[in-house]
């Protein structure tokens, strides 16, 4: 890939210099690292099928059941029909 390096030493050298490239870095890395590690937890690092629309069906599937037992935890429940989250307490 021609010019591949030249982009890859600009963004280095963004990365070590630049304080709001940081600061964004240190914002988002944890939640990222933590959605990635609910992902493959559970020996999921491995793909389970042959071929790209069975493979990304379980993907969509995984993502779905992890934010619908998140969801879960943050308090969803249906009450007259609605779907509702418990207040977080202050």
């Amino acid at each position: 890939m021609p010019g591949w390096s030249r982009w890859q030493a600009t963004a280095r050298h963004q990365a070590a210099h630049d304080p709001d490239w940081q600061a964004a870095y240190r914002r988002w890395r944890p939640p990222v690292e933590r959605a990635v590690a609910w992902l493959v937890h559970h020996s999921n690092r491995k793909l389970r099928y042959r071929g790209t629309i069975a493979n990304d069906t379980w993907l969509h599937t995984r993502a779905a059941a992890l934010n619908l037992r998140r969801l879960i935890n943050l308090g969803l429940t249906r009450a007259n029909g609605t779907w509702t989250l418990a207040p977080t307490p202050a």
